[in-house]
């Protein structure tokens, strides 16, 4: 019998980790069952457990692929030459949020895995270090901020970048409760803020 290829593999367990998705989306992680991804996935469960032994292996892997896609394009944001303004960061980043909020986009999915892992221990070390990962861009950008003078003095560059990272989390969820925020507003709401007191949003020039 021919060795099933690497490619082959991969094409199937994105098959599973799509139909998971859309079950997720469409009946919440908790109403959906592995039966449920069976028949969307058109596999056995003897298919679909040879690459998922459970539902919150599923849910890792649909997490894995949020983080991944947010902590890239955050990456690329904070470590841009030269520094971008913080209201630039925000609004890219809110942008990139909302459109994979989408009525089909995976990143709505989130709060469901935050709310998961307050009770699953395995799943909260998982979404504690992706979560840790990301926030640590924003801890990047702040001492970046610092080195360019752009901190106030004697601002700690760590409690900032936490503050910042902050701000996912809650525009991501007016995004999908509020639905009456828009990635402008967030960085309307930046640029006032760091006039007030905390980060100048204009990057001086020859920076």
């Amino acid at each position: 019998m021919p060795r099933v290829s690497e490619e082959y593999l991969e094409r199937r367990r994105q098959q599973i980790v799509e139909a998971a998705r859309r079950c997720f989306i469409r009946k919440g992680v908790h109403a959906t069952s592995m039966q449920d991804i069976f028949a969307e996935s058109g596999l056995s469960a003897g298919a679909v457990y040879r690459y998922f032994k459970s539902k919150n292996e599923l849910i890792e892997a649909i997490t894995g692929q949020v983080i991944s896609d947010l902590h890239v394009y955050l990456e690329e944001l904070v470590t841009h030459e030269p520094l971008l303004p913080l209201d630039e960061v925000v609004v890219r980043m809110t942008r990139r949020i909302q459109a994979r909020s989408a009525e089909d986009g995976f990143v709505r999915l989130a709060p469901q895995a935050w709310a998961l892992a307050m009770y699953e221990p395995e799943l909260r070390v998982y979404v504690q270090d992706n979560l840790t990962r990301l926030r640590g861009h924003w801890i990047t950008y702040a001492r970046r901020c610092a080195e360019n003078g752009l901190l106030a003095p004697g601002a700690d560059a760590e409690c900032t970048g936490k503050a910042l990272f902050g701000l996912l989390p809650g525009f991501l969820i007016q995004c999908l409760i509020t639905e009456d925020a828009e990635p402008e507003e967030i960085a309307a709401g930046v640029r006032a803020l760091t006039r007030a007191a905390l980060i100048d949003p204009a990057v001086p020039t020859g920076t």
